[in-house]
């Protein structure tokens, strides 16, 4: 007698998105590999999060964007999303990855580096992305 197995479901994670867009990830910021920034991003989060790429999120004048979302669990712990701008060092993009691999936003601090680029874009913009 063979047995059912129920598939087991990965617990909710958070989400990493990313502008590439009118400004972001182009040659309107000069001196970034965009292509490696994004690479490095799914390598190292793909098979722990979800990296998501976005066409823009109208907060050109941050450019690059990256929006870190809390999994279910760090958003009851009193996560919320964190948006960073001007994210056009590898430093910070490593930075970033190491934050999100400890849990993101309402579970793991992140490092304080990141209070530099954290940024809050404008109430319409917000709506669009979180909605």
């Amino acid at each position: 007698m063979s047995r059912r197995r129920t598939p087991v479901q990965a617990a909710p994670r958070c989400t990493v998105t990313v502008c590439r867009g009118c400004c972001c990830g182009t040659a309107k910021v000069p001196g970034v590999d965009h292509a490696a920034q994004l690479a490095y991003l799914k390598a190292e989060l793909g098979s722990v999060v979800q990296v998501r790429v976005v066409n823009c999120l109208d907060a050109c004048e941050q450019a690059n964007v990256i929006v870190v979302q809390p999994s279910p669990e760090g958003r009851a712990a009193g996560g919320r999303p964190v948006w960073l701008g001007l994210v056009n060092d590898p430093d910070v993009t490593a930075d970033i990855a190491e934050w999100v691999r400890s849990g993101g936003p309402g579970l793991a601090d992140p490092p304080e580096i990141l209070d530099l680029y954290t940024f809050g874009p404008s109430r319409r913009v917000r709506r669009v992305l979180e909605g």
